[in-house]
């Protein structure tokens, strides 16, 4: 594989150029030896970019299945390859990602005509921000790990110690790297900077899928849990390998290590999630050359008016659900939670659900009565959410269908199993409505902005600007501002009044239902009863594979949600 640079004058690069005026009198066409007879130097580039993205796919491919591999055999035969081993190929493989980053952001990135385009939907401030923050979470687990593995360094190995250390370094510049250069559509060494991210792509799957199997830290303290319940019983002690090999010292740092580690676990996970989706989209947009039609002419702009009911709504609804998970926190840690404040919880998520699937169901029906074009341009951005929220919805699904079988298994009639049933039913119901309600919001053409309201809003800044303003009347101005924001609001139509107040609703309504379980509410595996019914290792992957999707399917819905306001 190799990548051509041929330059010759191009007559519509300058209206493909993106925002900035770059220059962009060279076209880098890229050429596959297996291509290279096609007459038409166009057709080549098409197929060399096809070539290459498969060529880079099957890389990924081939690494995640090795990872896989040896994963499994660690979960299966503990003997043959143990987690040390599989810490040895990622932090390999952590290193390999590391020297390209690093190359891509002292070399490709600094070539002439290297990025001449950037793609304006790519890379958006939320998504980036999130990047940064489960970044930062993930730093402190490392952290955490390194403490931990640092005080019981009698039975811990070395590489548990440098795994994390290596760890860190990744993420760090991984994080630099997503938040400057996301936005890119390189031009130049095309096939190697598809490799480079289809590797880094790979490494994080490989990350996500051991930290949804890997639960070595959690069993030891579980087991430290039942040592304790066996000596308070009068029992013997246990001859379990983590009581007898690994047990924390009674020391506070030790303790703060272990919970920290248990707290921040799930950040890891979504770190690694977010990534992959940030890395899928630049590695689309290699060799991608954006025309003017694809360049907004106006970046819309969030503004807070015509809406009144959602955000009181939605502030109810975030302030009820924060008292409620505070009230969680306290009664959970201690060593016995009790039964009413499961209660609680899960009569929160039933009030609250049929309110949402109820908003998104009349959202969609408005939708469908709308005469506004659907946008049918090419947007990898827009594409990749489309997956995104159908395949992070699948976490909460498939969690709620489990939890469905084992109650309806056990005992269905009872108080809280009833509650956790209705909330498994209603969760599902809700992914499903609001999914289809934001994609297809997400295809919908923006609406211009009205030009009598900017003409006016203008004017009344220059009348402002050309007189003074006694106390009387910044009065007067108060009360026409307010007049103004009522103005605004009755003089939209119906339709957008409505789609902008449910979605607003809905933004303030995924946001609680977010920072529930990403900071320590985790009912689904501290109520006991489908722990019981199949059994600790096997419960612990399903929410360690649902609770990290859901999360990122509440975060990823945020941004969905605040788009089809925008766009209403």
């Amino acid at each position: 594989m190799s990548d051509k640079k041929v330059s010759r004058p191009c007559h519509h690069c300058k209206s493909r150029s993106a925002s900035a005026p770059t220059d962009t009198s060279k076209i880098h066409y890229e050429k596959f030896w297996l291509y290279r007879h096609c007459s038409s130097v166009q057709q080549r580039d098409r197929q060399a970019q096809k070539a290459g993205q498969l060529f880079s796919g099957l890389l990924a491919m081939n690494v995640v299945f090795l990872g896989s591999a040896f994963i499994s055999s660690m979960i299966f035969n503990q003997v043959a390859i143990t987690l040390a081993d599989v810490w040895i190929l990622l932090s390999i493989l952590k290193v390999l990602c590391l020297f390209w980053i690093i190359y891509y952001l002292l070399g490709t990135s600094r070539q002439p005509h290297a990025v001449l385009y950037r793609d304006s939907h790519a890379g958006a401030i939320w998504i980036r921000g999130s990047v940064l923050l489960f970044g930062m979470c993930s730093i402190l687990l490392n952290v955490f790990q390194i403490g931990y593995s640092t005080i019981l360094i009698h039975c811990k190995s070395r590489v548990e110690i440098v795994f994390p250390s290596i760890g860190i370094l990744f993420i760090c510049t991984q994080a630099y790297f997503l938040w400057h250069h996301s936005k890119d559509c390189i031009q130049v060494q095309h096939n190697f900077t598809r490799c480079g991210l289809m590797l880094t792509i790979a490494t994080n799957l490989l990350l996500w899928l051991l930290a949804v199997t890997n639960d070595t830290l959690h069993m030891e303290i579980e087991s430290q849990l039942r040592e304790v319940e066996r000596r308070f019983a009068g029992k013997a002690p246990s001859s379990h390998p983590y009581c007898t090999l690994c047990t924390c010292p009674n020391t506070t740092i030790c303790k703060v290590f272990q919970k920290g580690y248990i707290l921040l676990y799930p950040f890891n996970t979504e770190y690694c999630l977010v990534c992959c989706s940030v890395l899928y989209v630049m590695w689309k947009n290699v060799g991608r050359r954006i025309s003017h039609h694809h360049v907004p002419h106006t970046k819309p702009k969030f503004k807070l008016q015509g809406v009144v009911f959602g955000p009181l709504l939605g502030t109810a609804a975030v302030i009820i659900g924060a008292c409620v998970f505070m009230m969680y926190q306290i009664q959970a840690t201690s060593l016995a939670p009790s039964r009413q404040v499961f209660v609680i919880y899960y009569s929160y998520y039933i009030v609250l659900l049929p309110l949402m699937s109820v908003g998104a169901v009349i959202g969609t029906i408005i939708h469908a009565l709308e005469k506004k074009e659907l946008d049918t341009l090419k947007n990898p951005t827009r594409s990749l959410d489309v997956v995104l929220l159908m395949g992070a919805a699948l976490g909460q699904i498939g969690m709620s269908y489990f939890s469905i079988v084992a109650l309806v298994a056990t005992d269905p009639r009872d108080l809280l199993n009833s509650l956790i049933l209705s909330y498994s039913v209603l969760l599902i119901f809700q992914n499903i409505t609001q999914n289809v309600f934001v994609i297809d919001g997400l295809h919908r053409r923006r609406t211009p902005p009205g030009k009598e309201e900017d003409t006016k809003e203008e004017q009344n800044r220059e009348a402002y600007s050309q007189r003074r303003v006694s106390v009387l009347e910044l009065g007067q101005e108060i009360r026409k501002a307010s007049l103004s924001y009522i103005h605004t609001y009755s003089h939209l139509s119906w339709k957008r009044r409505v789609l902008r107040e449910i979605s607003f609703f809905l933004v303030l309504c995924n946001i609680i239902l977010w920072v529930m379980p990403t900071f320590g509410a985790h009912p689904v595996f501290e109520n006991g009863m489908e722990r019981s019914f199949y059994g600790y290792s096997t419960w612990f992957v399903i929410v360690n594979f649902g609770l990290p999707l859901g999360v990122f399917y509440r975060m990823h819905s945020v941004g969905g949600l605040l788009e089809v306001y925008v766009t209403a």
